[in-house]
């Protein structure tokens, strides 16, 4: 169930998703509370978990990690163990920086680096051999869009579609 977010925490989790290094004097300012108001807001957003963590986002490719793909890993048995199994293992992986479970045609995607080539390759022996029957890997050449703030606050009403001219001048 969504938590209930009043327009001060929009504004706080607004303004820490554009830049998660502002210090609480910071967003007092922006939102008008105290700096002690703030800190318990925050703090109210975080263990409600609606903050799950606050971290910078580093660059892969600068930090040493030039390999960048996608993995789509079907498993060969579908049962509670072999999913266990192989989820523990993506978990202990370090090259592995995100993990989802799929429904659909795939079971899992996941977002591996590598320093090098026998790195991934080592990456992706180890992921056959704890379940992952088919892997498909996907290098990725460039980042087209970062990751985005969510799009917070009230849903924006729909928007009528509108009528074509040459149809407003027919009736």
């Amino acid at each position: 169930m969504a938590a209930k977010l009043d327009e001060i925490d929009i504004q706080l989790l607004t303004a820490l998703e554009s830049d998660a290094d502002r210090t609480n004097v910071e967003l007092a300012r922006l939102t008008g509370l105290s700096p002690a108001a703030t800190l318990h807001r925050v703090r109210a957003l975080k263990e409600s978990g609606v903050i799950r963590i606050i971290r910078a986002h580093v660059d892969p490719a600068l930090a040493g990690f030039p390999l960048q793909v996608w993995v789509t890993a079907t498993l060969f048995r579908h049962d509670p163990r072999s999913s266990a199994v192989f989820e523990d293992h993506v978990r202990s992986l370090p090259q592995v920086i995100a993990a989802d479970n799929l429904a659909g045609e795939t079971d899992y995607l996941l977002s591996v680096v590598a320093r090098d080539v026998a790195e991934l390759q080592q990456v992706l022996a180890s992921l056959s051999t704890r379940g992952g029957q088919r892997l498909v890997t996907y290098l990725r050449l460039a980042e087209l869009k970062p990751p985005s703030p969510l799009l917070l606050g009230p849903p924006a009403a729909p928007s009528s579609p509108r009528t074509p001219r040459s149809l407003r001048q027919r009736r």
